[in-house]
């Protein structure tokens, strides 16, 4: 029987320490690791069932369920649950909050060991690798050998085609939903925007302002409502909003009228009390240098690994769009893999991935069930 998760809770664990640092591709180390998750399912007595759910760049480990006390149910609810796509009747599905995140694990926020003080712009640049080093370790002190498959969509995504490279032997299926394997320059000017407008917010305070008691918050929200932009397609946005207005007549004014405005300002202002601007900067500069093809042992691995991709693009996403799955695709099959790549129709752009375009969750179920 299909139906939704009930009473969910998020758990974390410490996975690196002083005594057994995480390393960091690019050269440095923290020495103290937290990390916070959620399961759903039951792991079985083979531990061969495990899917890993990695998140997009401002979620967070509550993936599906509802935690006790709120409202919203987790941000991919319509995905994960009893007969859903993702069954977990059937699967022990592993959601975490990501490295460099603000929902519990370690991130910029986090207090520095050596200082007693928050990282802010101390905090190591980050590598995708570094991403999935942590989920690694989290799956061994869960006791899970490998994934049937790992899940992902944008930034999710690309964690799951690293982790392919970086463990070629460690996940069955990849399912790589609305992503890239190297952002196209628009993207990076999109990014480099956003950053600017929280780095120039007066009360930035070169990303101390957690110390200052404040917050860059007409940075963050311009940055947010820009970007939100980009999630959406001209469609979607004309079928919701068209050309009303809240004003009326001539009562022309320079403040927000057009209903499309306020709908952004309504998503500048809520980004504000659930996501931090310093985990804002650095998981956009990660996404920014992401190019694991670029890497000279990519092939190797890559040839050497019997994962099965499955990669879906939507006709409507203009942010991460066809032709960037298709180049993955393409470099993945160049490698010997496998590759199921397909473009679906829908109207809703970037987010469709989050949503249930038609075909989408019935293509996803058959890979895992295949």
């Amino acid at each position: 029987m299909t139906g939704p998760l009930g009473y969910v809770e998020t758990q974390r664990a410490v996975l690196f320490t002083e005594d057994d640092p995480l390393r960091l591709r690019g050269g440095g180390r923290l020495d103290h690791v937290e990390v916070a998750y959620e399961t759903y399912g039951e792991l079985s007595p083979a531990r061969d069932n495990a899917v890993f759910v990695c998140h997009a760049l401002t979620g967070d480990a509550h993936a599906a369920g509802l935690h006790l006390g709120a409202k919203k149910r987790g941000w991919w609810d319509n995905l994960i649950g009893p007969g859903k796509p993702v069954d977990t009747d059937r699967f022990f599905v592993v959601s975490a909050n990501l490295l460099g995140g603000c929902s519990g694990t370690t991130g910029p926020l986090s207090t520095d060991p050596a200082t007693g003080a928050a990282y802010g712009l101390d905090f190591p640049m980050l590598h995708m690798s570094d991403l999935v080093a942590v989920h690694r370790r989290l799956l061994r002190l869960l006791g899970v050998p490998r994934l049937h498959a790992a899940v992902g969509g944008s930034l999710g995504g690309m964690q799951v085609l690293q982790w392919v490279i970086d463990a070629p032997d460690e996940i069955d299926r990849a399912v790589v939903v609305a992503a890239s394997s190297r952002l196209t320059p628009e993207n990076i000017a999109f990014s480099s925007v956003a950053r600017e407008a929280i780095m120039g917010d007066p009360d930035f305070h070169d990303g101390r302002y957690a110390e200052k008691g404040v917050q860059p918050r007409l940075g963050q929200k311009v940055a947010r409502m820009m970007a939100h932009i980009t999630y959406v397609s001209a469609a979607s946005l004309e079928a919701k909003f068209g050309h009303r207005r809240t004003g009326t007549g001539d009562d022309w004014r320079m403040g927000p009228d057009f209903e499309v405005e306020h709908y952004l300002q309504h998503q500048g202002e809520v980004f504000l009390d659930r996501f931090d601007a310093l985990s804002y900067l650095y998981l956009t500069r990660l996404l920014d240098y992401f190019d694991p093809f670029a890497d000279p042992w990519t092939a190797d691995r890559l040839r050497s690994t019997a994962t099965r991709f499955q990669v879906t693009s939507f006709d409507s996403d203009w942010r991460f769009d066809t032709a960037q799955s298709e180049r993955m695709a393409r470099e993945l099959v160049a490698c010997g893999v496998d590759v199921d790549c397909l473009e679906l129709p829908s109207p809703w752009g970037h987010d469709s991935f989050l949503l249930e375009p038609p075909g989408y969750h019935q293509r996803l179920r058959a890979f895992l069930v295949d």
